[in-house]
Order: structure tokens, then sequence, then C-alpha cells
């Protein structure tokens, strides 16, 4: 009989860095993780863009499922950046979201600090 090897996994060693990014001398913030991503991004401008959009114009314009839109719109109102109202339209449900100003304020300071990015690398 083969003995089994039971060789131990090695773990790759711990990047070490700063905690925050630095650019030059620069301090860069940490990003708004819950605006950063591809789909709440979407949402918050376009939101910011028009008083008030449905779920189904959400879905077309930003080209996604009912199930990934749905989760990341609940994400995005937890966080109270968007408040959602439900409807019906004769017997057909509607559901409508608009921009808080927690959110507004939210997409605002994401831009500044997207802006700030951009010009620390153009320096």
């Amino acid at each position: 009989m083969a003995a089994r090897s039971t060789a131990l996994k090695k773990t790759p060693p711990a990047v070490s860095g700063p905690a925050r990014p630095h650019v030059g001398q620069l301090d860069i913030p940490d990003l708004d993780r819950l605006i950063h991503e591809r789909i709440r991004l979407g949402i918050v401008s376009a939101l910011a863009a028009n008083s008030s959009l449905t779920f189904n114009d959400l879905k077309k314009l930003l080209r996604t499922t009912d199930g990934n839109l749905s989760v990341h719109a609940r994400k995005l109102e937890e966080a109270g950046y968007i408040a959602c109202s439900k409807s019906f339209e004769g017997r057909m449900p509607k559901t409508e979201y608009a921009l808080t100003d927690t959110g507004r304020k939210a997409l605002e300071k994401y831009l500044n600090h997207m802006e700030a990015l951009i010009q620390a690398m153009k320096r």
C-alpha cells in the first residue's frame, strides 16, 4: 500500500501596504462601495437625471434582469439612497424609484471623489 501524502497548503504571503491608496502626496479616501458597483451606479445616475423611473424603465436602460435589478435596488433602498413606491395601474403592479436627498449627496460625493482621482492621475 502506498502512503498518502498530506501536504500542507501554503497560503500566499500577505500584501502589505497602506489601508488607503496614495497618489503622490494626495490621501485618497475609500470609495463608496455601495455606489461603485456598476448596476447600482447606473441606478443612482439614471435617477439623478430623472425625477423617477419605473422598474421596467430601469431594467431596459441598464440591460439587466429582474432579479439583478431587484437585488441592487433593494441594497440602495436599505441604505436610504433611493425610495421605492408600489402601486397599481389597472390590475398591473407598478414599482417606481426616485433618488432621495441622501442618495443625491452620496452620488455627488462619489463623483467628486472620482473627479479628484482623475485629476490626481493627470498630474
